[in-house]
C-alpha cells in the first residue's frame, strides 16, 4: 500500500521526504511519475486537480493539509472516501494569537494611534474602554473558534458564539441557527468569523449581515475580523458598508480571489487591514506528524479521527 501527495503550489518533494521519515516502510507516490493506483490507499491533499483522485480502487482515507476542506469538495469527481482534516495545537494557538491581536488593535484604538503620530499629534485621549465593556461574537465554534472565545475571554472581552447548529460550550453564551443570528449580532462589537467555506456559508457576510451589527457599543460601531475563508464574505459589500460608517473598520486575512488582486480597493482603504492568509499557517512537520500518526491508527484497525461530514462539509 501506498501514500500519494496529491498538490499544487507546494514543493512536492519536500513533502515526500517528510513522509517517508515518518512512514519508512510505505511508498510515496506522486502524480507525473509511474505509481501502481490500486496501491494507494491514502491520499495526502491540497488543492489536488480535479479528477486526479479517481481510479484508486483501495483508498481508504483522504487527508486535508490544511485547515480546512471546501478545495477537496471543490473537486466534482471525488471518491466515496472518508476525508480526515487537520487539527492541530500548533494551528490552533496561531489562529487565537491572530484574533486576539486584531480585536487589541481595535479595543486600544492603535490605528488611529499610528495616524496620529504620522501627524505629530498629541491628543489627550481618556476615552478609552475597558475590554469587559466590549462585545466580541465568533462565527464559527470548532476548535479554533472556542480556543479563541476561551483567550479573549481571559482578557476580559465579553465574547458569544454562533453556530450554525447548538452547541452548548461552557463559559460561553452561545446562539445558533437562522433564528439566533439576528440576537447575536445585535450585541456584537468586534465580529471574528472562523467559519468554515459551505454552500450555506458562502457570501454570509453581506450588507444585511453587517447591517444587523451593534452600533450602541462602546467602540463607536462595529468592527469585521474574518480569517476564515474568502468566499464567506461579499467584498463589495464590506467596502460599501465602511464608506458608509456602518462598519468601523475591517480586519482581513482571506479574500474572494487569492493572491488579492493589485487593484482591489481593499489594498488602500484607510479602515482595512489585509494580510496574506496567514493567520495560522500549518506548520509542515506538525501536519505530517498528524496525517503519518492517523495513518498508523488505520494500520492498527482503530478509527479514523477528525472525520469529516460531508453533508455539513466540515
Amino acid at each position: 500500500m501506498s501514500l500519494l501527495l496529491a498538490m499544487t503550489g507546494w514543493h512536492v518533494e519536500d513533502w515526500r521526504r517528510r513522509f517517508q521519515a515518518l512512514l519508512p516502510d510505505m511508498p510515496i507516490v506522486v502524480p507525473g511519475e509511474p505509481f501502481d493506483r490500486r496501491a494507494v490507499h491514502y491520499v495526502a491533499s491540497w488543492k489536488h486537480a480535479p479528477g486526479s483522485l479517481t481510479g484508486l480502487p483501495n483508498l481508504a482515507a483522504i487527508f486535508s493539509l490544511g485547515a480546512g476542506v471546501d478545495f477537496i469538495f471543490a473537486d466534482d469527481k471525488l471518491p466515496p472516501a472518508p476525508i480526515a482534516r487537520i487539527v492541530d495545537p500548533d494551528l490552533t494557538t496561531r489562529m487565537s494569537e491572530y484574533v486576539v491581536l486584531h480585536c487589541l488593535i481595535y479595543l486600544r484604538q492603535q490605528r488611529r494611534y499610528d495616524r496620529q503620530q504620522r501627524e505629530t499629534l498629541w491628543a489627550d485621549d481618556r476615552d478609552q474602554p475597558a475590554a469587559r465593556a466590549v462585545r466580541v461574537g465568533i462565527m464559527g465554534l470548532g476548535e479554533l473558534g472556542q480556543d479563541a472565545a476561551r483567550k479573549l475571554s481571559v482578557i476580559g472581552f465579553d465574547v458569544a458564539g454562533w453556530s450554525r447548529s447548538p452547541k452548548a460550550i461552557e463559559g460561553l453564551i452561545t446562539f445558533s441557527g437562522e433564528d439566533g443570528l439576528k440576537a447575536f449580532l445585535a450585541r456584537t462589537d468586534i465580529l471574528v468569523s472562523l467559519l468554515p467555506l459551505t454552500p450555506e456559508t458562502r457570501g454570509i457576510i453581506d450588507a444585511g449581515l453587517i447591517a444587523g451589527l451593534a452600533q450602541d457599543g462602546r467602540l463607536g460601531g462595529p468592527f469585521l475580523i474574518n480569517a476564515g475563508r474568502g468566499g464567506s464574505q461579499v467584498e463589495a459589500d464590506i467596502l460599501a458598508a465602511l464608506d458608509a460608517g456602518t462598519l468601523k473598520g475591517a480586519t482581513l486575512d482571506v479574500f474572494e480571489t487569492e493572491p488579492l488582486p493589485p487593484d482591489s480597493t481593499l489594498w488602500s482603504h484607510p479602515a482595512v487591514t489585509v494580510t496574506p492568509h496567514n493567520a495560522a499557517m500549518s506548520e509542515p512537520e506538525a501536519v505530517a506528524t498528524a496525517v503519518a500518526a492517523q495513518i498508523r491508527r488505520l494500520e492498527a484497525g482503530e478509527p479514523l479521527q477528525n472525520v469529516v461530514d460531508p453533508a455539513r462539509g466540515y
